[in-house]
């Protein structure tokens, strides 16, 4: 049944505890990417727009959990919401739950928006603590869960707090309700036919994903490290790249599966190599891998095969990039597969993209806008396409069949 969401809950006068995930990159004091507060900012208006006022509260980095650490703080991301908001955003402690904080939060008034310091200043918060949740519950009339990033994790904020709302309203945010309908739902039922690239480092944390999705595509494209570790499976050179050695047996199994299941599971038929695995060192395309050089990147040939097999495809989901994408000479292969995406796109695929490295990749090429969905979850959209169930959208509120109709 569908999770209720935030525009389907009166907001009028109401005090709304959102949690949103603004655990965005930081260098020397300054946001180098603000895409996951940008994310949130359409859940937060349509509470203002409603007459009601925010809350919000996320967590950032890896604090120790014993206090405030000023480089963790998220002064600066009130700061930045505040720009985006063109209005004011109050950010009243250093601690989210003390009497300051408290205090902020019922003086809050309609059109009012209030950021929370860091959860994480709480080892309470990683625990899932109930006497925690229940400060934090306490600020709200209502609970939106607008963190897709972090859905993955039972945290305090993301399941105990919402479970400490007794009856108030626990629905999802904008941003999570387009996540689930891309990363679940879409993947469950894709418009065929559906190819699947993956890319990355490690064949560990694609193997859930890989055996989730290969019964529903009819073509996986397999790139970045993880390719040599299926290379190895097959018996073919690697050099000095990165192969998880432990996981050549279950790559030998998703290569089985594969051709079990009648799906075209391809991996690069040329490669970029370096001398050596260091930003800067020439790389030249090569069809073998000799025994002392390094791949960093699938070649021309495979980038031209992959941008074919996306030609045409119906759903394209992407996860990983094909190589080291910030390096010159190593970043043909991810920029072949954005391009291929945003021409599926403007021929009326559904092209989605997870998060992490391969969202920073078409911010960096500007491609982004050109998908259908660019996930902001890292490990929660891998989980997510794992086919896995999440605490923190179980404990959400339902929709009622009225709210399930259209119009």
């Amino acid at each position: 049944m569908p999770t209720r969401t935030i525009e389907q809950i009166q907001v009028d006068g109401q005090r709304v505890l959102v949690r949103v995930d603004f655990n965005v990159p930081m260098h020397d004091g300054a946001i180098t990417d603000d895409r996951r507060i940008r994310s949130a900012v359409p859940t937060v208006n349509s509470i203002l727009d409603r007459g009601g006022s925010v809350v919000l509260m996320s967590h950032m980095g890896r604090p120790k959990g014993v206090g405030y650490e000023a480089q963790y703080s998220l002064e600066h991301v009130a700061t930045r919401l505040s720009e985006l908001l063109n209005r004011p955003v109050e950010f009243p402690s250093k601690d989210c739950v003390d009497s300051a904080a408290a205090d902020a939060v019922s003086a809050l008034q309609p059109g009012g928006v209030l950021l929370l310091e860091n959860l994480r200043f709480h080892k309470a918060e990683k625990s899932g603590d109930a006497q925690f949740a229940g400060l934090l519950a306490a600020y709200g009339d209502a609970y939106v869960n607008d963190a897709f990033g972090t859905c993955h994790r039972a945290h305090a904020s993301m399941v105990a707090v919402p479970q400490a709302m007794g009856g108030k309203p626990k629905v999802a945010g904008l941003l999570v309700e387009r996540e689930i309908a891309f990363l679940s739902e879409a993947v469950e039922s894709p418009a065929q036919p559906m190819v699947v690239i993956l890319g990355g480092a490690k064949v560990s944390t694609k193997i859930g994903a890989i055996e989730h999705l290969l019964p529903k595509c009819s073509a996986m494209l397999i790139g970045g490290a993880m390719a040599y570790t299926f290379m190895r499976a097959q018996g073919l050179s690697t050099g000095t790249s990165m192969v998880e050695e432990e996981h050549v047996p279950t790559a030998e199994r998703a290569l089985a599966a594969a051709k079990d299941a009648g799906v075209d599971l391809l991996l690069p038929i040329d490669h970029m190599i370096a001398d050596a695995f260091e930003m800067g060192t020439p790389t030249r395309a090569v069809d073998t891998i000799p025994d002392d050089a390094v791949a960093v990147d699938i070649g021309p040939k495979s980038a031209e095969l992959y941008a074919a097999r996306v030609e045409g495809a119906k759903s394209v989901l992407w996860n990983g990039p094909m190589g080291v994408f910030e390096w010159t000479g190593a970043d043909g292969g991810t920029r072949a597969v954005a391009q291929a995406l945003a021409k599926a796109t403007q021929a009326g695929a559904t092209t989605i993209v997870g998060g992490g490295d391969s969202a920073a990749a078409l911010d960096a090429m500007g491609l982004a806008t050109d998908m259908s969905h660019v996930s902001t979850g890292g490990g929660a959209s891998v989980e997510m396409l794992e086919g896995k169930r999440f605490e923190a959208i179980d404990v959400l509120d339902r929709a009622s069949i009225s709210e399930r109709q259209p119009g």
